[in-house]
């Protein structure tokens, strides 16, 4: 990462940034780059794929999918003629196994990131002007950017609930996130 930080202080100015790795981000700097423009993605998860990815669809189809394995395990199979016993949910397996199938789905878009030359910088975004972006690293340390054109690729995050009386602290109160990594089936 700091070569990359040293490299954008000096570098003339990229043809496009995209502020954000979401379905939406990722998919715009891949085709900038395919264009032939010069073309960085600034995320600040630290992981490309956005809320889908990381902490949406995937992870919760991963989850539902090993569910419903186990529900058929110790459910249904005796009623179609397979005996199985001593079936048990090992929910640390099966939070790793989620957290696999999302690396290995992440990894995959930084590999066409580097296949397609497009610049991934991991960090939070802000403008210092429409054409120059501060860049808090995820790792320490700032640099900044400087494109012709900014696609802004944002995203979602959890909506607070209105009035801040409740407050979801992922624990006694989750959001769709925090119940991906619950460390205990709730009671």
């Amino acid at each position: 990462m700091l070569q990359l930080q040293r490299a954008t202080q000096n570098a003339s100015p990229y043809d496009a940034v995209v502020i954000g790795g979401g379905p939406g981000g990722y998919v715009a700097a891949i085709k900038a780059a395919q264009l032939g423009l010069r073309t960085a993605c600034i995320e600040k998860r630290g992981a490309l794929g956005g809320t889908c990815l990381n902490v949406g669809c995937i992870p919760s189809k991963a989850m539902l999918n090993n569910s419903h394995l186990y529900h058929q395990t110790k459910h249904d199979l005796q009623r179609r003629g397979i005996d199985v016993s001593g079936v048990s949910l090992n929910l640390p397996q099966m939070l790793k196994a989620k957290d696999q199938s999302v690396a290995g789905l992440t990894k995959g878009v930084e590999m066409l990131f580097k296949q397609n030359k497009v610049d991934y910088i991991k960090g939070a975004a802000s403008f210092v002007s429409p054409n120059r972006i501060a860049v808090k690293l995820l790792d320490g340390g700032e640099t900044e950017v400087e494109a012709t054109n900014v696609i802004i690729a944002t995203g979602s995050e959890v909506a607070p609930f209105p009035g801040g009386a409740i407050q979801i602290d992922e624990k006694q109160i989750v959001s769709s996130t925090g119940a991906l990594d619950l460390q205990q089936v709730p009671g």
